[in-house]
């Protein structure tokens, strides 16, 4: 058998929730053994002994590591007991999280059952505005713009849209408006008082590759303004101009992930300071 076909092991996630914060530690954890393959099983909204004693038979059948976000004791119980019987680890995600909080703050947590609601409100509050942002791409604004929490212009091809997903999946309802030369921005975005906007550049060489492999896919030969590096450096200019004109912040995404892009929009978010409105 060839050496170099990656082994294979079994990852079991369960949750009172959606298994999501499971799933993120796990990827994050994950990428430290690429030589492994990890085939995961997902055990959400585990509340009840019958939800429980269905993701057991499956560790029963496929036994791996065990990873879980639990409050019901009992399950919790049940589920250590189980593993321990199977000689599996199982690993209480938050616990060093919570231990660490308790340490700190000389008092301990206080395990609540509503707990999982927050998660499932978060979750739906990230589906809402999944939805916002796919119905606000590309310069459809919603009809009243303090609908949006974030605003995001730019020329073509500076990932206004994929960093417009991103922000909805963290929960931040996400429009984005390209910047066309000659073209005035929408009015409504010249009346936003309570939305933060964020204009995004690059390099004129990166945008200029983007769009000439753009171009190349799309079988068109002919190269015009659209992939002149001189007139992209002079879309990038507007662009700054007219930030500096609202006061709006300028991110250069060149050499950051959308990943990076999407964490520095949202330290801006959180810092931001609007003007009070007068009474």
């Amino acid at each position: 058998m060839p050496t170099d076909i990656p082994r294979s092991f079994h990852l079991h996630m369960v949750s009172d929730a959606t298994g999501e914060t499971l799933t993120a530690m796990a990827k994050a954890a994950r990428v430290q053994y690429a030589q492994f393959r990890a085939m995961e099983h997902v055990h959400p909204l585990v509340r009840t002994r019958r939800d429980l004693d269905r993701a057991l038979a499956e560790i029963e059948a496929v036994p791996g590591i065990v990873l879980y976000t639990l409050v019901n004791a009992d399950l919790v119980a049940q589920l250590e007991e189980t593993c321990r019987r199977l000689n599996l680890p199982c690993v209480p995600a938050l616990q060093p999280v919570l231990q660490a909080m308790e340490s700190y703050l000389g008092s301990p947590s206080t395990p609540s059952v509503g707990a999982q609601h927050a998660l499932d409100a978060d979750y739906f509050r990230r589906i809402e505005a999944l939805n916002f942002s796919m119905m606000h791409d590309d310069g459809h604004l919603p009809p009243h713009i303090e609908d949006a929490d974030i605003i995001l212009v730019g020329i073509s091809r500076t990932s206004k849209t994929p960093t417009s997903i991103y922000l909805a999946n963290r929960g931040f309802k996400t429009a984005n408006v390209p910047l066309v030369s000659g073209i005035p921005i929408p009015v409504q975005l010249e009346s936003a008082k309570h939305v933060l906007v964020v204009g995004l550049i690059a390099s004129a060489d990166r945008i200029a590759q983007v769009r000439h492999n753009r171009v190349l896919e799309h079988f068109q030969s002919h190269v015009d303004d659209y992939v002149d590096r001189d007139a992209i450096a002079a879309e990038i200019a507007e662009t700054k101009q007219l930030c500096a004109r609202h006061g709006w912040p300028v991110i250069d995404v060149t050499r950051r992930s959308i990943e990076e892009t999407a964490a520095a929009i949202i330290r801006l978010y959180h810092d931001r300071d609007f003007p009070v409105e007068s009474q």
